[in-house]
């Protein structure tokens, strides 16, 4: 089989959505238009949580696969921060703090993955999963004029699932995808010694 038919997949096609959503959410935002870009990111965040089953359901998690996934959170994220922006300046201006945080979540492992690796690491461990659906779930609360609470708390989730993944890239001796969760890391390590 070919390499590009292999990567033409349905799990790599629902994450590729993500990457097609990001400058259409953008137009969107631009354009003031908030209730169309909350809908179009609900289908985006659906995609997200689609891609890994679907993957995992066809047999088809492939490194690759995740890597895509990995760059499409990042994308979907930046594109998620400065469409708030646009849409909501005052609710992103007091949550400045917040939204802070979950940027850093998203770059800061990837610049420890680059800095050890040479490349984006793809972990998508479970920490990560929690903290993207409680992003996007506290998402519509904020900026639908619900409490700030829920938002800011799962900020620190998501912070918290950072310093994780940046944790399993001091302690990984070379790149691995769809890893569970840094004890899972350490238990495998424990192991590895006592052989």
């Amino acid at each position: 089989m070919n390499t590009t038919q292999s990567k033409l997949t349905l799990p790599n096609l629902l994450t590729g959505f993500r990457f097609v959503a990001a400058p259409v959410l953008l137009s969107l935002a631009w354009n003031g238009h908030g209730v169309a870009f909350m809908v179009l990111l609900a289908i985006a965040f659906v995609t997200d949580m689609l891609d890994g089953m679907v993957a995992r359901l066809t047999g088809q998690v492939t490194p690759f696969g995740a890597s895509l996934d990995s760059w499409a959170d990042v994308i979907t994220y930046l594109t998620i921060a400065l469409s708030c922006w646009w849409l909501w300046p005052e609710v992103v201006l007091r949550e400045a703090l917040y939204v802070a945080l979950i940027v850093a979540s998203c770059l800061l492992p990837a610049l420890a993955g680059i800095l050890k690796f040479g490349c984006f690491t793809s972990y998508h461990t479970w920490g990560v999963k929690i903290a993207a659906a409680s992003m996007g779930s506290t998402l519509y609360v904020l900026f639908l004029h619900g409490p700030a609470w829920p938002f800011r708390i799962a900020a620190v989730i998501c912070l918290l699932a950072a310093i994780e993944e940046i944790i399993i890239t001091l302690l990984l001796p070379e790149p691995e995808s769809n890893l569970r969760s840094v004890w899972d890391v350490l238990k495998r390590s424990e192991r590895n010694k006592r052989l």
